[in-house]
């Protein structure tokens, strides 16, 4: 069974970054993808994600709403929402 996937809405791009909301229902996922670019995500709700990884393997990450991470570019995942609740967070990819 497929899963809903999440909304992503551009907020802001210009030749430094590019900011996009992401808005998931309940168990809706991102599909796989690769970051090209360095990125921060901060979470407007609290995100319980489950991340798909190369390789099989799974893992779940809680950010508290307010609270921030950074990777670096080549992260490569699926970001499935784990948890009964919407949940949103704003990316910053920077360029």
């Amino acid at each position: 069974m497929a899963r809903q996937q999440a909304t992503a809405t551009r907020l802001a791009e210009d030749t430094r970054v590019r900011v996009t909301r992401f808005e998931f229902p309940p168990g809706a996922e991102t599909g796989w993808h690769r970051h090209e670019m360095d990125y921060v995500i901060v979470a407007v709700t609290a995100c319980r994600m489950r991340l798909e990884e190369p390789g099989g393997d799974v893992r779940e990450v809680t950010v508290t709403a307010g609270e921030s991470y950074t990777r670096q570019s080549g992260v490569e995942h699926n970001v499935i929402n784990a948890s009964d609740s919407a949940m949103t967070f704003v990316e910053v990819e920077l360029k």
